[in-house]
């Protein structure tokens, strides 16, 4: 039996009339650059995440990049995070031209240990990016009384984390601005590169408006210098068409993996997905771990279940981050993480008997 670890093709089989209809829409009325479909959209994910504002941009990437240039990171600033992340996280902030100050995470969330954040903050930190890794929230109250006593913003890197909640809040209101990814791997996908920003504060979404669009207003009247990064009409017409989609796709992954936690739990040496009290974890990813990582994956390659590593490289560690002077040893959880994580098929469409497959052949390895 072949597993993918993600189809998206099966999603495209439910949504294909609707995602048909509004793509001829965008086509009929030819408005492509922030079309009506944008701002519905845009419309429709403040109102989901509970945040004032949301503002299409061209990417995930693109949306990290403007939220912290809105919060006023540049050249010579510091921004805290994680090394246990895509590397999107941190390039944002070397695009920047302001620094990436890492700090350890928590070894059962995989998200930023807010007890480590205090001792990181000094004069030139302008804002703390918490990353929502595989689809659940990091813990958020601290970190802003941390960030928000000394004046700091807080930057969501929910990228992997629409419609996860925190506390019966959604992921994007729970900062001061938050970053979404609509790359067609994400619960919410569209066909191709797309992203979001939301926040609370309307002087910070009338600069992401502006920055999205080479920096002016009215057009052709430049007081910054912007960029190019509009979230397309046609792009936001598919999501619209997805949208009532997402709760259900939300559910039928949380559904496989209470399949995989009751299957899995006591198997050799498998480290499971902690679900944090009071949080929905939304699982972008189902991310298990061992000691014998390496070993499984000749066996899960074998069989042809699809997997992979997030992420087999911590950032510290990158070569491109070697003039910042981390050294191998010093964020060890997170190290740890990039030798022991794999992530398995959790898909909304993943069929039963593919889950029985992937379970049983997981239990034969630690046999």
């Amino acid at each position: 039996m072949q597993v993918p670890l993600l189809d998206i093709k099966r999603e495209y089989a439910e949504t294909k009339t609707a995602v048909d209809t509004a793509v001829h829409t965008v086509l009929d009325h030819a408005k492509f650059i922030l079309g009506p479909e944008v701002k519905q959209l845009e419309e429709k994910i403040a109102e989901f995440t509970g945040a004032e504002h949301a503002v299409g941009v061209a990417s995930g990437s693109d949306a990290l990049v403007l939220a912290l240039r809105a919060c006023g990171v540049g050249t010579g600033d510091e921004v805290i995070t994680t090394p246990f992340s895509f590397f999107a996280s941190a390039g944002s902030i070397t695009r920047l031209g302001a620094r990436p100050v890492f700090i350890d995470i928590d070894p059962e969330t995989y998200n930023m240990d807010p007890a480590r954040l205090a001792d990181q903050i000094t004069v030139k930190t302008k804002a703390v990016m918490p990353i929502h890794l595989y689809g659940q929230t990091a813990d958020m109250d601290p970190i802003n009384e941390i960030a928000h006593a000394k004046g700091i913003k807080t930057v969501e890197d929910a990228a992997q984390a629409l419609s996860a909640e925190y506390k019966s809040r959604k992921a994007g209101s729970l900062g001061d601005v938050a970053c979404f990814s609509f790359f067609p791997s994400k619960n919410l996908g569209c066909a191709g590169d797309g992203g979001m920003i939301t926040t609370y504060d309307p002087e910070l979404a009338d600069m992401l408006r502006i920055l999205r669009v080479h920096g002016s207003k009215p057009k052709y009247y430049h007081k910054i210098a912007g960029y190019n990064s509009r979230l397309a009409t046609l792009q936001a017409a598919i999501l619209l068409a997805k949208f009532p989609h997402l709760d259900g796709w939300s559910k039928a992954r949380a559904e496989h993996a209470m399949i995989y936690d009751k299957e899995l739990a006591g198997v050799g040496d498998l480290q499971l997905p902690k679900w944090m009290p009071d949080c929905r974890h939304i699982y972008n990813q189902y991310t298990i771990a061992t000691d014998k990582r390496d070993e499984l994956i000749e066996v899960l390659k074998e069989k042809q279940i699809g997997h992979a590593i997030y992420y087999p490289v911590p950032l510290h560690l990158q070569e491109c981050y070697a003039n910042l002077g981390y050294n191998e040893g010093d964020f060890p959880v997170s190290e740890k993480a990039t030798r022991r994580v794999v992530s398995i098929p959790v898909f909304p469409y993943l069929k039963e008997s593919e889950q029985a497959f992937v379970i049983e052949t997981i239990k034969a390895f630690f046999k």
